[in-house]
């Protein structure tokens, strides 16, 4: 497989083949995976550093955090699997472009934003903050989802309206990113 990826990855005993890296954050790779004709998300704990966040046991707070998004009730891929010891967790695939894809090719609708705002006052309701930047939601069937399970406690300074809204249309702060990561 290209890019040093592997061809097959094990979550629990279970083997996954790795079909493409979906993407790096600061946490994790995430790569589609496959088993028996169903794709997954498979996501692989990294320990790079990380100049501007401070992680803990990263696995748990995976753990934690769905755990807290689900009870808010927010759309969020499934975890159907959690491998501690490997430090790796398979997630159900969101087919769809990201909030960042639409809004790079000029295709970003209202809809999205509105349900975004929905979504943030849910989220602010149980004294939390997600990741707002728009890598991390992607649009199937016209509805949104967080695809990562990040959060962490309300800080006015980090929520969408303060700090997300700045990546969901071509700002300035949006299309710097864009220079920077093209």
């Amino acid at each position: 497989m290209t890019n040093n990826m592997p061809e097959i990855l094990y979550v629990n005993q279970t083997e996954y083949i790795i079909k493409k890296l979906l993407g790096h954050g600061k946490g994790g790779y995430s790569y589609l995976a496959e088993k028996d004709g169903i794709q997954y998300v498979l996501k692989q704990i990294h320990h790079e550093p990380c100049d501007y966040y401070t992680f803990g046991n990263k696995i748990e707070a995976e753990r934690k955090d769905y755990e807290r998004l689900s009870k808010i009730g927010i759309r969020i891929p499934l975890m159907l699997d959690i491998d501690i010891s490997n430090e790796r967790i398979l997630k159900e695939y969101i087919q769809g472009p990201t909030i960042y894809e639409l809004i790079k090719n000029d295709k970003m609708e209202d809809i999205y934003l509105n349900q975004m705002s929905e979504m943030a006052a849910q989220v602010y309701s149980a004294g939390l903050n997600i990741d707002y930047f728009p890598t991390n939601f992607i649009v199937q069937d016209k509805l949104i989802y967080y695809i990562d399970y990040e959060c962490n406690e309300y800080m006015e300074e980090w929520d969408f309206e303060n700090w997300g809204v700045k990546y969901w249309s071509k700002t300035s702060e949006f299309l710097e990113y864009v220079a920077k990561h093209s």
